[in-house]
């Protein structure tokens, strides 16, 4: 196998969304496409979508995302142009990588925006971006994707801040108020394959110390699948009526840990659904904001890809589980149906 190159790029991998009302079936039918999720779910969320004018803020956040990140990579001397593709919309992974094709770009480091470890959120999108190497073919650029940042100081500090804020918009301190932190539910044949719920609880007890909660929750949102199938639960919805009717809720702040921006699902299952819910019973809520472009979150991107290009000598990661792995193992966060294995969030190289 010949020498690596160095790397020469940085790669924004995300979910992508519609910009428009005519972009929200093509949207939701390439995000459901082989997965077994009811058409009334699909029409239900291109609701969600039209309430919003077509409108998701994901791509749009993703663009503030670059430009924070690129004043901190020229503060700090990371000379890597910024690429940006996304799995389900404009600009797709292929039309990136034949982009930094044409540029001459030869290995680029990756920073997925999913915080935790699942199929969905890290191994599918190392499958995505196999595929569009394929797709592009000789002279595509290695694609390596940095470590998971679920416990690193940055994100810790970026959480425990908003759920500050947020508690104090309601008169309180995090340590007087419920804490609900919120997370996108998964297949429990998902669960099963991956550190998903391991990382999120070490992160929610991480936040939890660090900004002073004490009465907290992990809870999910946003489940797609049929009824029949399992899933992660309890969903926040539930979670809240059935908190409030044991023992009245004065107060409450939900953190959406499980999102690196206030997207279409946030607004929607929480600014919209979870907001009514606590009207109707009286409780009141303060949404704590996602990481977004978070100082602290920024500078912890801009510190694992400061890791990857050999100008920091410690991994910084706080509770239990330690720094993640850089590099996936072949059966990470394998998912029924099984995929081939993948060479660890290394693409194989081209002969």
């Amino acid at each position: 196998m010949s020498e690596l190159p160095p790397y020469d790029s940085f790669l924004l991998v995300s979910f992508g969304g519609p910009e428009g009302q005519d972009d929200v079936m093509p949207f939701l039918e390439n995000v459901l496409r082989g997965k077994n999720v009811p058409r009334e779910r699909m029409l239900e969320v291109a609701e969600h979508y039209k309430h919003f004018g077509g409108v998701s803020p994901i791509n749009e956040q993703n663009r503030q995302l670059i430009a924070a990140l690129q004043k901190r990579f020229d503060a700090n001397g990371i000379d890597l142009p910024i690429y940006w593709g996304n799995r389900n919309w404009d600009p797709y992974f292929a039309d990136t990588l034949r982009q930094m094709k044409a540029d001459g770009k030869k290995r680029s480091l990756a920073f997925f925006t999913s915080m935790f470890s699942c199929y969905s959120g890290c191994r599918q999108y190392r499958e995505n971006i196999i595929q569009a190497r394929e797709e592009v073919g000789e002279g595509a650029p290695l694609v390596e994707k940095v470590r998971m940042g679920f416990n690193h100081p940055g994100f810790i500090a970026a959480m425990a801040d908003n759920v500050s804020k947020a508690a104090q918009t309601i008169g309180a301190s995090p340590a007087e108020t419920k804490v609900l932190f919120t997370a996108h539910s998964i297949p429990m044949g998902m669960a099963d394959n991956c550190d998903y719920e391991k990382q999120l609880r070490e992160s929610c007890r991480l936040v939890a110390d660090a900004c002073g909660a004490v009465d907290w929750d992990l809870v999910y949102q946003s489940r797609s699948g049929p009824p029949s199938q399992p899933w992660l639960e309890p969903d926040v919805l539930d979670a809240i009526a059935e908190m409030d009717d044991a023992k009245k809720l004065e107060s409450l702040v939900i953190l959406p840990i499980g999102f690196v921006s206030d997207h279409m699902e946030v607004l929607f299952d929480l600014d919209e659904e979870a907001a009514q819910l606590c009207q109707e019973r009286g409780i009141k809520m303060a949404r704590a904001s996602a990481a977004g472009t978070h100082p602290d979150f920024v500078e912890m991107i801009c510190g694992l890809v400061q890791e990857r290009l050999g100008k920091l000598n410690e991994k910084p990661a706080l509770g239990e589980l330690g720094p993640w792995h850089d590099v996936c193992p072949q059966d990470c966060c394998l998912y029924t149906p099984r995929r081939p294995p993948v060479a660890g969030g290394r693409p194989v190289q081209a002969n």
